[in-house]
Parts: structure tokens; C-alpha cells; sequence
């Protein structure tokens, strides 16, 4: 897991315009992490406080990006990673790190640990969207 760390660089503005879900149970995150997509001119879905409405989102909205947390009230992210499109830019924003299980069946989605500036999430997702 990648250290929280001070933002090194402003959101990149790669990212304007493009649908970012946010996937977390806690508010206060999930706000900051919304106003971050917004500021940087993207278009903030969510927030899906569970699996399930991470993956109805998935299907329904078609994000570019997703910026999610592990732990939800009705389980693990691991069945939206599965789920989720190869070209989908994600990053894993958590407290506790990726279960063992999920880590091995997703090795190379970025994961930092909470709290991380908004700025760095949003920078690696627009990495991961030039990759793409």
C-alpha cells in the first residue's frame, strides 16, 4: 500500500469531463473525494456505499475511473474488481489494505491508504486512463 504522502502535483486535467464513480461507506470521504473530482472538471458518480450499488453504477454508468474503498457494509470490493472492465482506471483508497484473496486476483490496482490527498488519487487515475 502506497503511503498517503503530500499532493506532489495538481489533478490532472486529463481528466475533464470524464465520469469518476466514487465507491465509499464514509461520508465525510466520499465528499471530499467528490468536490476533488469536480474541482479537477471531471464528473463525480456516486457515491456507492456498497458492492451492490458499485456495480449497478458500473453497468449502468460507464465510468472511465473509479476511486474505491475496500470494506463496505455488505462486503469486500472484490466482486466489483472482478466485474469491472480492463480499460476501467481504478485506484484503491483504504484503511486497511486488500484482503489477500483479492490482492492476488487484482496484483496492479494501485492501493494508498487513507487519508490520501484527493490530488494523488486523481493524478494516478488520469495515469491510468492514459494507459488505457
Amino acid at each position: 500500500m502506497m503511503p498517503a504522502g503530500p499532493a506532489d502535483a495538481q489533478p490532472a486535467s486529463s481528466i475533464a469531463g470524464i465520469k469518476i464513480l466514487i465507491v465509499e461507506d464514509e461520508p465525510f470521504i466520499a465528499f471530499d473525494l467528490m468536490m476533488a473530482i469536480q474541482d479537477a472538471g471531471a464528473i463525480a458518480l456516486g457515491p456507492a456505499a456498497t458492492v451492490a450499488e458499485a456495480i449497478d453504477f458500473l453497468h449502468n454508468e460507464n465510468p472511465a475511473a473509479a476511486i474505491v474503498d475496500v470494506h463496505l457494509p455488505d462486503g469486500t470490493i472484490g466482486a466489483f474488481l472482478d466485474e469491472a472492465p480492463k480499460e476501467l482506471s481504478i485506484v484503491i483508497h483504504t484503511g486497511v489494505g486488500l484482503p489477500p484473496d483479492v490482492r492476488a486476483r487484482h496484483p496492479h490496482v494501485p492501493t494508498y491508504a487513507k487519508p490520501t490527498d484527493p490530488a494523488i488519487l486523481i493524478k494516478r487515475l488520469a495515469e491510468g486512463l492514459r494507459r488505457a
